[in-house]
């Protein structure tokens, strides 16, 4: 089912678990539905119990991964670990990967032009990638290494024999890592077809586009072969290729997973949107229309889901395009924006909304200066790493800033006035821009003072970044 946004894919969803339960008389055990993130499997099935009027025995809602640790925790013979298999964090896999390419770099030969770069974190998270990349599409070690010998990249064979080493290392821990779990599990969803097929006999999957290579192999073995399967998802909304994601998954839906008679998957198109008005909706798609859908769609599908129409009776809504020169500038006038309509309009703080392209990259510098006007402002929890809150961030730095004061004093330091000045307007000092300029001011007319008194050259260094004095301290 191709949808767009507001246009009712997961209520479809919720609806068609819905129809399988309570019409169709499925045992709610016998129902998978599957999603990307755990937020989304809560609140679907949140929807379903509710549209339900009741509790299941059974969680019938789940993240692919999620199920996937599930599938492997199960049929994964106790004897080849050490210890019970444990799911890898994120900072623990990195920890890993640095002591392999620093306690030992001689076990793996890196082609002459990467030699240097060994032990750097750059250099670590380039390793991770592509390993992470190569088993997304069920490749191993002896394949990475087959393929690149290949095609002449000693890198890529190099990553076989380190790959091999590192799962190596996986199972001597009794650990697994994100991107080793899917193949792991279509490694048993294979071997336990038939037993997984007779518990499940029917399969939702919601976001679809949000799928990789292994992905479909696991649903495949799953729910292939024209078994009861259904696919919700929006081409336009791919955004994960860099974790693996391939939007050609859902394109090919039809071809991949076919009618038990060979025949293509049927497409429905959901292709009225509730969400805006009709003014949005033409910059929406004018947008949209730029990307490519290539695959094997029915033509009248693409047409229908291409050209989407807005229901009656929304408002029509209206789209200013700005543009500025720096993102200090872009956010101050989102703040002045938020501050007119909350005080001019009465629009509550509750009621507004902004929409950041990273949450990683633009979330923090946007809360600052949102923050810094006066403008109440509240993050997802799942949007921001705990390293990037303004508690945690500012503690970090001001450790960082207390490792890296000169010693003896009057020796430069590594703290640069970025960094004061982030720790002096952070919740630590409590300062404002003003109050920090002003201490600023005074810091220097007290440093001429004491140059001027002692006779001393004066000190050239940008006066954040230089000891102050005992009595500036002071």
């Amino acid at each position: 089912m191709l949808a767009g946004p507001g246009t009712g894919k997961t209520t479809t969803l919720v609806e068609a678990i819905v129809d399988r339960v309570e019409n169709r008389g499925v045992d709610p055990s016998a129902v998978l539905a599957l999603t990307f993130s755990r937020k989304a499997a809560e609140q679907l099935r949140d929807r379903v119990t509710a549209r339900l009027g009741r509790t299941t025995g059974a969680a019938i809602c789940s993240t692919v991964h999620s199920f996937a640790y599930g599938l492997v925790r199960r049929y994964a013979p106790p004897e080849l670990y050490a210890a019970p298999l444990r799911l890898l964090s994120a900072p623990e896999q990195d920890v890993v990967l640095a002591d392999l390419l620093n306690d030992a770099p001689e076990a793996v030969r890196w082609p002459e032009g990467l030699r240097r770069a060994v032990g750097t974190r750059g250099f670590a998270r380039e390793v991770q990638a592509v390993l992470s990349r190569a088993r997304e599409k069920g490749l191993g070690p002896d394949d990475l290494t087959a393929l690149g010998a290949e095609h002449g990249l000693p890198e890529l064979s190099a990553a076989g024999l380190f790959l091999g080493q590192y799962l190596d290392v996986l199972d001597a821990h009794g650990a697994i890592d994100y991107a080793d779990l899917v193949r792991r599990a279509v490694i048993e969803a294979e071997v336990h077809r038939d037993e997984l097929r007779d518990r499940f006999s029917c399969v939702f999957v919601d976001e679809y586009q949000d799928t990789d290579p292994g992905q479909v192999d696991l649903l495949r073995a799953l729910a292939g072969d024209g078994r009861d399967l259904v696919a919700v998802g929006d081409p336009h909304q791919s955004i994960y290729a860099f974790r693996g994601a391939d939007v050609r998954g859902i394109l090919d839906f039809p071809r991949a997973f076919p009618r038990s008679d060979g025949s293509p998957a049927p497409v429905a198109v959901l292709s009225t949107t509730r969400r805006f008005g009709p003014r949005v909706l033409r910059a929406a798609t004018e947008v949209a229309s730029r990307l490519s859908l290539a695959g094997s769609i029915d033509p009248a599908a693409r047409r229908a889901f291409t050209s989407p129409v807005a229901a009656t009776g929304v408002p029509r809504g209206r789209v200013d395009v700005l543009t500025f020169d720096t993102e200090r500038a872009e956010a101050e006038h989102v703040a002045d924006l938020l501050r007119r309509a909350h005080l001019e309009d009465g629009v509550p703080w509750s009621e507004m909304a902004v929409l950041a392209r990273s949450g990683r990259a633009t979330l923090p510098a946007l809360r600052r200066s949102l923050s810094a006007a006066g403008v109440p402002v509240e993050v997802a929890a799942d949007e921001l790493p705990l390293v990037r809150e303004p508690a945690v961030a500012a503690l970090l730095a001001a450790v960082d800033a207390v490792v890296h004061l000169p010693t003896p004093p009057g020796e430069p330091g590594h703290v640069d006035g970025a960094t004061v000045e982030q720790l002096l307007m952070s919740p630590l000092a409590g300062l404002d821009a003003v109050e920090v300029r002003g201490l600023a001011r005074h810091v220097r007319a007290v440093e001429k003072r004491r140059v001027a008194e002692s006779g001393e050259a004066p000190d050239r260094r940008p006066t954040c970044c230089a000891r102050p004095s005992s009595s500036t301290a002071r």
